[in-house]
């Protein structure tokens, strides 16, 4: 009996060990588990990296050549619903002396039971001429697409919000402080946004861009960053502030505590014209 009872126990163990690599997880829930683990995983990592990297905009350098990537997904149901959905995204940069080039996109494509219920697209490029170790010119733009929009109510008014938002702008950058322990860019440009609403309204106007990227090595483990960015036009003026520390507290433990303000001039009625977020990212390797 002692030996069943074992034979038993270890088979149970066994099974829970194997149980992320098995058929049961989507039953169980542990699928959608595993990959809201995944995504959360991934989101800490790239603030942490984004956080303590001194060359997050307007490096001294260009990586010559081409780099990217692209990822692709679809899935598939039938029965008593029928699904479909496919997503893809890609970022590609090229360096080519003095000039470097960036571009990404992202595609969102679903549909239930033959009713598209998601179609968006987003595209993103922006160029850098260098000229030298600090000065240089940039221009960006920028595309948003929701194709799919639905009443609020049967035979009402479309859902708030844009089916088509474009930005393009340009301007010189300058790297004020550069050295090993302590960096700050700045750039700063003229814009145009052109936006169309589910109602088909278009509305274009000029928009003034500002952005400032500080970084600083305080310690071999600690550093400090403050990223601003200013959107201006004459519909509002939008402001993002983004505050942070990080701690490398071993080779296998990081962490970033981080303070977000958001303003805008001429916040939707109802809504208050300032939001402040307290963010803390933790990483535990073992």
């Amino acid at each position: 009996m002692k030996l069943i009872s074992k034979l038993a126990t270890a088979s149970v163990v066994a099974l829970l060990a194997a149980t992320p690599s098995m058929a049961q997880d989507r039953l169980v829930g542990t699928k959608a588990l595993d990959d809201r683990i995944d995504d959360i995983t991934d989101d800490v990592n790239e603030d942490l990296t984004r956080g303590d990297d001194d060359e997050r905009f307007g490096p001294t350098g260009v990586a010559q050549g081409f780099r990217g990537s692209i990822a692709l997904t679809a899935s598939g149901t039938s029965g008593n619903t029928d699904t479909g959905e496919l997503s893809g995204a890609g970022r590609l940069s090229y360096g080519i002396g003095d000039w470097n080039h960036s571009a990404g996109f992202a595609i969102e494509y679903g549909e239930a039971n033959n009713q598209k219920n998601e179609e968006k697209f987003f595209a993103t490029y922006e160029a850098q001429r260098y000229f030298n170790e600090k000065f240089y010119l940039f221009g960006i733009g920028r595309y948003e697409y929701d194709g799919f929009s639905a009443p609020t109510v049967p035979g009402g008014a479309p859902v708030a919000g844009n089916s088509s938002d474009a930005f393009l702008g340009f301007g010189p950058g300058y790297r004020v402080i550069n050295t090993p322990e302590q960096a700050w860019r700045v750039q700063a440009g003229i814009g145009v946004r052109h936006t169309k609403d589910f109602a088909n309204v278009s509305n274009t106007e000029e928009a003034i861009i500002a952005s400032s990227r500080y970084f600083m090595k305080l310690t071999d483990t600690m550093s400090l960053t403050n990223d601003t960015d200013v959107l201006s036009s004459s519909a509002n003026t939008v402001v993002s502030n983004d505050l942070g520390v990080n701690f490398k507290v071993s080779n296998n433990l990081s962490t970033r505590v981080s303070y977000r303000t958001d303003y805008n001039s001429a916040p939707a009625i109802g809504r208050k014209s300032t939001d402040n977020t307290l963010g803390l990212s933790l990483v535990l390797g073992f």
